[in-house]
């Protein structure tokens, strides 16, 4: 299955609503996927995940990674995730 990251600066907050979120979003889609919520820190050292979610301001500290960075605007937004995650995914 699809591994997932969720990031934010801490790896606690954001993440884990970003996580979440995304989680009830793939359920809805049917795409079968794990979502890890984690630091930057962590994140940068993961070279597994086929897509990082995270928020906009920390975009430039992943670049680089062999993952997909899609960033977040709102992660409270179902729609906007549903839209980024299915362009990225279908």
């Amino acid at each position: 299955s699809m591994k997932i990251i969720a990031v934010c600066g801490m790896g606690i907050g954001t993440s884990v609503l970003l996580k979440m979120n995304a989680e009830k979003v793939l359920r809805q889609l049917g795409i079968d996927a794990t979502v890890d919520a984690t630091s930057v820190a962590i994140a940068r050292e993961s070279r597994d995940a086929q897509i990082i979610l995270t928020t906009p301001d920390l975009v430039d500290q992943l670049q680089g990674l062999p993952s997909e960075i899609v960033p977040i605007e709102h992660f409270f937004d179902l729609e906007e995730i549903t839209e980024k995650l299915s362009a990225s995914l279908l």
